[in-house]
């Protein structure tokens, strides 16, 4: 029986080790335009009025908002961290999308939502769009619990509901109802960590496991020196 149980065991986890790379690559495939557009985003790649070497630098708009104490995040040295930052994420972006040293690039990219997490975010609270209704709103789990911050969200949910109503009367009344809302309903921007921290976990899990066999260009470079 235990030969049995045993052989069992080895069947299982073999048939999990052939498929360990889905997890890996739908987190690459995820994060990797994501991170592509930020970086360029920072830079002035796409900028044709600018030098050629100008072009590799960061965004003076981005410098700008990295450096400013009153409505940016006020960041030392901000030319040289809005430079890294862009840098960063766009090289990251195109290694993770080749499954390319993933292991190396998603620590600096990890410290990339590190700081997005505790300097843009963490005052807006946890979630990216908020929720217009208490009742579908994940806070209303941890209410159960009785913790404070939760029950504040679910107020929250429902002065946001009671703003969406009054922008939908105004459009109905005033607007264009069948252009503005034809591409989807209006939507509160909340601008919390959610976003962050699923990208954050994702780039834990890819330190971990690296980009996954099979499907990434370190699983065969590290194979054919194996």
């Amino acid at each position: 029986m235990q030969f049995k149980d045993s052989n069992y065991v080895k069947t299982i986890k073999s048939k999990l080790a052939s498929i360990d790379f889905i997890s890996p690559l739908l987190f690459r495939l995820i994060l990797a335009p994501t991170m592509i557009i930020a970086g360029f985003n920072k830079l002035n790649l796409g900028n044709t009025d600018v030098s050629l070497l100008s072009r590799l630098l960061a965004d003076e708009n981005v410098v700008t908002w990295f450096g400013n104490s009153e409505w940016g995040l006020g960041l030392p040295f901000p030319e040289l961290l809005a430079f890294l930052a862009g840098w960063t994420e766009f090289l990251g972006g195109w290694l993770l999308l080749l499954g390319l040293l993933t292991r190396l690039i998603s620590i600096p990219l990890i410290f990339t939502m590190l700081v997005a997490i505790t300097c843009v975010h963490w005052h807006n609270g946890w979630f990216a769009i908020a929720p217009s209704s208490g009742d579908s709103s994940p806070a209303k789990v941890l209410s159960w619990f009785n913790i404070e911050a939760a029950q504040l969200s679910l107020e929250n949910s429902n002065e946001v509901s009671q703003r969406l109503s009054k922008i939908n009367e105004i459009i109905e009344m005033h607007g264009f109802p069948s252009y503005l809302l034809e591409k989807g309903s209006i939507a509160i921007l909340n601008n919390g960590i959610e976003f962050a921290a699923i990208y954050l976990a994702m780039l834990l899990s890819l330190l971990f496991t690296g980009g996954g066999r099979f499907v990434s260009l370190d699983y065969w470079i590290f194979k054919r020196y194996r």
